[in-house]
């Protein structure tokens, strides 16, 4: 063998490599689109990539998720979604309720999406019908709305004496109308009167409890919101500060040293939602897959909150609990 083509031998050796990586499937990729923050929805996350690992989808081994954070800011959401649809992506996840997931339908009619919303998607015009959806998306309805009669029939049989029940909206989080009505018919079955209280920033969540004080509301139901979510804490603390007893949507605020919870398994919908993710992309077509609601549902309570507002929780309301944080 001459020089010349040992040289061209070896050169065509070193550029096996290359081309056999040229020719690897480049892996998936799923844009992640949240209107809360990475900070409160860490153990969420986990859970949905659960969801894909139950698929045999592993994040940074043969599929790539992109993650987009609105933070509470709903404005930021279509240019997020935009965002991700030229990115491109393989498919949209998108937690945190209706704005997220109608911020990707106005993105995008063919990329799939799957979605965790708390109100009706037939009514949400993001699915045709619950067992057939029909276009692009499918995912999770949390019935986060149809669940505010419970909530609030829990929070009286604390305070049976309360006449007056405030519940804290977030005006720009488009289903809050439907979640003071939710509450406003619950209210009028047990002969309360509801005070509406709106919130879309951190002064006016502070001005909201002041009210609160001032109007002499006996006890606060706050709907589940992203905003709320991704200020959590301050929630919490505001109404230990105030005195005030509050029921909330999910479990992560009783943990937190909330009052009371009632709301669906945040965790396994988010997983839920992972696996849905899974299918669709080994082939599923969301257009097929119906969307699914919650079967399991936890009733929280916090004795030492209770305790350090004053209440003794009677023994029929801790018989109903599914949790006591002691």
């Amino acid at each position: 063998m001459n020089r010349r083509s040992f040289i061209t031998l070896l050169g065509g050796a070193a550029a096996w490599p290359l081309a056999a990586s040229a020719q690897q499937p480049a892996m998936p990729v799923i844009g992640y689109l949240s209107a809360r923050s990475p900070d409160d929805t860490a153990h969420l996350v986990a859970a949905f990539r659960r969801g894909l690992g139950e698929g045999g989808l592993v994040e940074g081994e043969n599929v790539v998720i992109e993650y987009r954070w609105a933070l509470g800011q709903y404005n930021r959401l279509p240019a997020m979604a935009m965002e991700l649809v030229h990115r491109p992506v393989a498919l949209l996840a998108t937690t945190g309720g209706e704005p997220v997931a109608l911020a990707a339908k106005a993105a995008t009619t063919t990329i799939p999406i799957v979605f965790l919303i708390g109100g009706d998607p037939v009514k949400a015009r993001l699915a045709a019908s619950y067992n057939r959806p029909g276009g692009n998306a499918t995912g999770v309805n949390m019935l986060t709305e149809t669940l505010e009669p419970k909530r609030l029939g829990l929070l009286r049989e604390l305070v049976p004496q309360a006449a007056v029940i405030g519940v804290i909206l977030n005006p720009n989080f488009a289903p809050a109308e439907d979640q003071l009505k939710a509450v406003q018919e619950a209210a009028r079955s047990l002969s309360l009167q509801v005070h509406a209280l709106r919130a879309s920033t951190g002064a006016e969540i502070d001005a909201a409890f002041e009210a609160i004080a001032q109007h002499r509301i006996s006890a606060l139901v706050v709907p589940a919101n992203p905003l709320f979510d991704a200020r959590r804490d301050n929630l919490v603390a505001l109404a230990a500060r105030y005195a005030v007893p509050a029921m909330y949507a999910f479990r992560d605020y009783a943990v937190t040293g909330g009052l009371m919870s009632y709301g669906p398994d945040l965790a396994d919908l988010y997983r839920q939602v992972g696996l849905y993710a899974g299918r669709i992309l080994k082939g599923d077509k969301p257009a097929d897959l119906p969307v699914l609601q919650p079967t399991k549902f936890e009733f929280v309570i916090n004795l030492r909150t209770a305790k350090a507002l004053g209440f003794e929780v009677p023994p029929t309301v801790l018989a109903l609990a599914d949790e006591v944080i002691e």
